[in-house]
């Protein structure tokens, strides 16, 4: 069974991943092509923790499983938005 402190932990790494990504989203919105590399992180970023979300799902309580999945949504728009790039 997944800890409390686990779950925390990661909601709190998928936090950071989205703040990231939102980052490179806005500057490459200003710089258009030019900013590859990052952009390209942010995904990667994105990817392993949503990764990571399905190995910690396996172990988790229903109530964990739903807060889970409500960072799982956050993570897939988010991706959605770098690859559609909205802006």
């Amino acid at each position: 069974m997944a800890t409390r402190q686990s779950i925390e932990d990661y909601i709190h790494r998928c936090q950071q991943a989205i703040e990231f990504a939102q980052d490179q989203y806005n500057h490459t919105a200003r710089q258009e092509h030019y900013n590859a590399e990052g952009y390209t992180e942010a995904l990667q970023v994105l990817e392993n923790a949503y990764n990571e979300m399905a190995v910690l799902a396996m172990s988790a309580n229903s109530q964990q499983r739903e807060r889970l999945n409500r960072m799982r949504l956050q993570l897939q728009q988010v991706q959605n938005d770098l690859i559609l790039q909205r802006y």
